[in-house]
């Protein structure tokens, strides 16, 4: 296995200019669909050679439950390993796994009490709340409950019809694109990895952002649904509670001044000398050399596995 089993740890570095580069210069759309993916696969071959550094570098200390074909020296030669690397993996890898069902549990159970909270309401695609608080966001369905724009009649209060018809755009293209599986996937990466979380904000920004350009699709005024989104977030900053982890509103500047400006353009990938090409092929390049890095190691794991394990 050799280096190649810590290249997926450290590879998830490249994160923060990647998630710079795809925000600034994709598509919001093909920028959330892609750092999903880089971070969800890196994630995935940081936990996996994380977990070959703990069984490698612990092979040889009492009580293990590898078998004992491993203490003969030829496969010892023959596996690099560090035990103090090792024993450090194991903490590392159950407050990983830790981290993430927390994580998942929490995300349930904050589904299931919103939907809980909107019992005896009329069971229509909007919700409206009789709250003093003016806030809104998008309830995914669960189990046998339909999806749910979720919004009060505080901020309502503060909205025009056309804004009114804007803000519903929005939560409504949340619920079509189903953000929050975005949104969880890179958390539970960031959990996975540190180094993963520049992804986390660069998700949640560019799912608002698509969720924004849908909306101005859907109203027809990118102007109508900027200053929507300009009110929602100053009556909400005003006396709003917290918002569900899927609701979470992004950077609002940003996303006024993108809808002020001309909508991104939808072409194909991008060329490699430019900087959204930059920023995509990085990511891929990048995700590559961690799936194979973590593949080779595993599989180089598992043949001397083999070989050391008597039928």
């Amino acid at each position: 296995m050799g280096v190649f089993v810590f290249l997926p740890l450290v590879l998830p570095l490249t994160a923060w200019p990647i998630a710079r580069l795809a925000a600034q210069h994709l598509h919001p759309r093909t920028a959330t669909r892609m750092l999903t993916w880089v971070a969800a696969v890196m994630a995935v071959c940081s936990t996996v050679c994380l977990g070959l550094v703990m069984v490698v570098g612990t092979a040889t200390l009492p009580g293990n439950p590898l078998p004992d074909g491993w203490s003969d020296p030829e496969v010892r030669e023959a596996v690099p390993y560090d035990e103090v690397v090792g024993k450090a993996a194991i903490p590392a890898l159950c407050g990983v796994l830790l981290a993430c069902a927390r994580t998942l549990w929490r995300h349930v159970r904050t589904r299931r009490r919103a939907h809980r909270a909107l019992d005896g309401l009329p069971d229509t695609e909007v919700a409206v709340l009789p709250d003093g608080a003016p806030y809104a966001y998008a309830l995914p369905g669960t189990g046998p409950r339909r999806d749910r724009v979720v919004v009060t009649t505080a901020l309502l209060d503060h909205l025009d019809p056309a804004e009114r018809r804007a803000l519903f755009a929005h939560e409504r293209a949340h619920l079509a694109a189903r953000h929050h599986r975005f949104l969880l996937a890179v958390r539970l990466a960031a959990h996975a990895n540190p180094f993963l979380r520049p992804l986390h904000t660069a998700v949640s920004y560019a799912a608002e952002r698509w969720a924004d350009e849908e909306a101005a699709r859907t109203v027809g005024d990118r102007r109508t649904v900027a200053t929507a989104i300009g009110k929602a977030a100053l009556a909400s900053r005003a006396g709003g509670p917290p918002l569900p982890a899927f609701a979470a509103p992004g950077p609002v500047p940003r996303r006024v001044a993108a809808l002020l400006a001309p909508a991104p353009a939808t072409g194909p990938w991008p060329e490699v000398f430019t900087s959204a090409g930059l920023a995509a092929w990085g990511a891929a390049a990048g995700t590559a050399a961690s799936a194979m890095s973590s593949a080779n190691a595993a599989v180089t794991l598992f043949w001397i596995l083999r070989t050391a394990t008597p039928l």
